[in-house]
């Protein structure tokens, strides 16, 4: 196991579902986007954050609306490597982006570098599990962790597949389609968790559409963590002053993790 994907896996509590605020890297500034990670980081167990790019294929509108904006405002990859130094001593931090960024600056020279600014694990969509051995080799030798997804319509092969290449943990997308969209938590989602988990050894996560404690609640009470990323892009975007809503992303994020808590009959704060 590398160092980030150890540092992943540690960071899924044993007694309830893990946490994983997303922030787009950027949004709607640099300097915003480190405040708003700064003031979620507490009440994480795990943080994501997104490279900006120009076709961001897994993403719903509010994301490739809030990812259009960093580009528009000079973000750049490096720009999120350093908001990811920055943030060392807390939740480990998960990079979100698509593999033609990786293949424009070498996966050798990015992942050296991410794992330099103590970056735990990559999320790449578009990157088949049955490719793209070069950059997965790559990841693993800097000491990065891939981070495989699985959709509904995955196939039991292709989950075995993902269950003999997982590192950290595995992103569970809720629908067929892209972020942000209408979430049902039913006995589909759950028997889709219970189908992976027979096939992956690493924590499942589930993330696309959770919006309230309560979705979070009721996932958590079968998941191993729920991913929260369109959510809190909207609440950016409503936001009086967007680069000072740090204590607004705050209180949200302490009400989810309170819910994943209650979910498991676990006390406020432990």
């Amino acid at each position: 196991m590398s160092d980030g994907a150890a540092r992943i896996a540690a960071a899924f509590p044993a007694d309830r579902a893990a946490f994983i605020p997303y922030v787009m890297g950027g949004f709607p500034d640099v300097a915003a986007s480190l405040a708003h990670a700064r003031a979620i980081g507490p009440h994480a167990d795990v943080l994501e954050i997104g490279i900006p790019y120009s076709d961001p294929l897994a993403d719903g509108p509010t994301i490739q609306a809030a990812g259009q904006r960093a580009l528009d405002a000079g973000t750049r990859p490096g720009d999120v490597l350093e908001m990811a130094e920055e943030l060392r001593g807390g939740p480990p931090v998960v990079l979100m982006t698509y593999v033609n960024l990786l293949m424009a600056a070498g996966p050798r020279a990015f992942f050296e570098r991410a794992a330099r600014a103590g970056v735990a694990g990559m999320i790449v969509p578009d990157l088949p599990i049955d490719e793209g051995d070069d950059i997965r080799d790559a990841a693993a030798r800097a000491g990065v962790a891939m981070v495989p997804l699985a959709a509904p319509t995955t196939t039991d092969r292709r989950m075995a597949m993902i269950g003999r290449r997982a590192a950290g943990f595995t992103y569970l997308v809720s629908v067929a389609g892209v972020t942000g969209g209408e979430l049902e938590v039913g006995e589909a989602l759950r028997r889709f968790v219970e189908r992976a988990r027979r096939a992956v050894d690493t924590p499942l996560a589930v993330g696309f559409g959770i919006r309230t404690p309560e979705q979070a609640a009721a996932i958590g009470a079968f998941a191993d963590g729920v991913v929260v990323a369109s959510q809190l892009i909207r609440m950016i975007e409503a936001s009086p002053d967007p680069r000072a809503c740090g204590p607004e992303l705050a209180a949200y994020a302490e009400r989810l993790q309170d819910a994943l808590r209650a979910a498991r009959n676990v006390p406020p704060g432990s």
